[in-house]
Formats: structure tokens, C-alpha cells, sequence
């Protein structure tokens, strides 16, 4: 016989801190990946250090950069994560294909239109194949560890 799929009460507080969790963990592992799969090209400033710059006025220097990228990056993370906690609760099939559809989704919506728009990155046409490939699959691994992680903190959260 099969197990039988209990239905757990939905909450959304619930799902939103196992979210900020895999959100952190999600965070982690792209990092490992855009070690092995770099998204930028030399001398490009990265989409987080050009939003602060922008937000500050004025350019970074030297370890600024790197913790204003580390910082932009860890929070996004950690929010975006915990959106997606909150949005499964709500709607479970938002964790299609073990959220590497909420990753692939994340970078469509980031990498295509939001950063472009805001004048932080290059229009998606204009971005380097090795851009575009290294955010499909760092992101996709961002969705897969962010789901694993999510799935058993809320598992522990009842």
C-alpha cells in the first residue's frame, strides 16, 4: 500500500520562515556554483554593486564592493526564499519541478526585466551567453536548495 499524504494546516508564517531558511541555503549554493560557472566578464560591476553605488551616489571602492555584493546578495536571498515559502503555503504547485522553476523564474523576472529596467544590467539581448547560462543554472540551483531546505524546515515547523 501507499503512504497516505496528510494534509498539514496551511501558514503562511510557517512558510515564509522555512522560505527565508532554504532562502539562505539557496543563497549559499549559488554562490558555490557561480564559483564554477562565473556570471560576469572581468571589469564588469556587478548588478548588486551597481544598486548600491546607485542608491549611495557615488561609487564604491575596494572591499565596499564585495560587501555591498555579499550584502545585496545574502538578502535578496533570503527574502526571495522567503516569498516562496509564504506563496507555497498558499499555492502548493508553486514548487514545481523541486523549485528550480521558482530559481529559473527568479532569474527570468531579475536578469530579464527588472535589472535592465533599472539600469544595472545590459537589456537581455545585449548579455554575454556565458551571463546567460551561468544565471539559468545558478539560479536553478538556487531553487533546488531553497525548496530541499524549505520542505524540511517546514516538515520541523508543525
Amino acid at each position: 500500500m501507499g503512504r497516505k499524504k496528510t494534509q498539514r494546516k496551511r501558514s503562511v508564517v510557517k512558510g515564509a520562515l522555512a522560505g527565508l531558511a532554504g532562502g539562505i541555503a539557496g543563497a549559499g549554493a549559488k554562490l558555490v556554483v557561480e564559483a564554477i560557472l562565473p556570471p560576469g566578464v572581468p571589469g564588469e560591476i556587478p548588478a548588486p554593486v551597481a544598486l548600491v553605488e546607485k542608491a549611495a551616489g557615488h561609487p564604491l571602492k575596494g572591499t565596499e564592493r564585495e560587501a555591498a555584493r555579499q550584502a545585496v546578495h545574502w538578502v535578496f536571498g533570503a527574502l526571495a526564499g522567503a516569498a516562496y515559502g509564504a506563496a507555497v503555503e498558499l499555492l502548493p504547485e508553486a514548487s514545481t519541478w523541486r523549485g528550480a522553476a521558482f530559481g529559473l523564474a527568479l532569474n527570468r523576472f531579475t536578469h530579464s526585466r527588472l535589472l535592465p529596467r533599472m539600469g544595472l544590467e545590459a537589456p537581455v539581448g545585449e548579455q554575454s551567453t556565458q551571463k546567460k547560462q551561468s544565471e539559468w543554472v545558478t539560479h536553478a540551483a538556487y531553487g533546488l536548495v531553497t525548496e530541499a531546505v524549505r520542505r524540511g524546515v517546514r516538515r520541523g515547523l508543525e
